[in-house]
């Protein structure tokens, strides 16, 4: 398989890169820094900012997916890119997306059809990034592209362990929290099998 890995350097993206590079994929990552990469053998590495439109045309040439990991940050940077990134896609014929987004993006259990940072579920002291993330998500789902949001609730770091439970469009009831190592396989493993599509998934414990 030949991905496209956006947000490498960033806690769920470096395990989503060390899996697949253990399973030899062709693997293009898209990086501001490629001194902050945790693997820098085996694949192919694209310095350049996301929004930048060249940048992107370069390191989606040949990708058969794409696989975004790209946070926040303070940074509006993931709802403008989520647009650039449609377009590169849909001018080099890829029509397969995954991305991590975030638990507070899931239909809330007790006050649907709320998003979960709008209602008492969540625990979230900001929205910001939520609203980033639904900007994210409302893009995706009205483009032609088969795409996946997996939306993890509180992430610690830590192995994978194998026992999450998923739920689409919903966080699994009584979820309190997933550990990157988690995400980060669940996320490589609908890559491959493709079980969730046009739709998010809640992941937790």
């Amino acid at each position: 398989m030949r991905i496209l890995l956006l947000g490498a350097t960033g806690r769920v993206g470096s395990e989503i890169l060390k899996l697949a590079v253990a399973d030899k994929h062709d693997i293009t990552v898209l990086v501001r820094a490629k001194e902050k990469l945790d693997v820098q053998n085996d694949i192919k590495i694209v310095e350049g900012n996301v929004l930048d439109q060249e940048v992107l045309v370069q390191a989606a040439k040949g990708a058969d997916v794409v696989v975004s990991a790209l946070g926040t940050d303070k940074t509006t940077t993931l709802s403008e890119s989520t647009p650039k990134v449609i377009q590169v896609m849909k001018a080099n014929g890829i029509k397969r997306i995954i991305t991590v987004g975030t638990a507070g993006i899931l239909t809330s259990r007790t006050q649907p059809p709320l998003y979960r940072y709008e209602s008492s579920e969540s625990r979230l002291k900001t929205t910001r990034a939520a609203k980033e993330h639904r900007k994210m998500y409302e893009t995706l789902s009205e483009s032609n592209l088969d795409w996946t949001i997996v939306c993890p609730t509180y992430l610690p770091d830590g192995p994978a362990k194998g026992n999450y439970r998923v739920n689409e469009d919903v966080l699994p009831e009584n979820g309190r929290e997933i550990s990157v190592g988690d995400t980060a396989q669940f996320v490589y493993q609908e890559l491959q099998v493709c079980n969730h599509l046009y739709k998010r998934v809640g992941i937790a414990y």
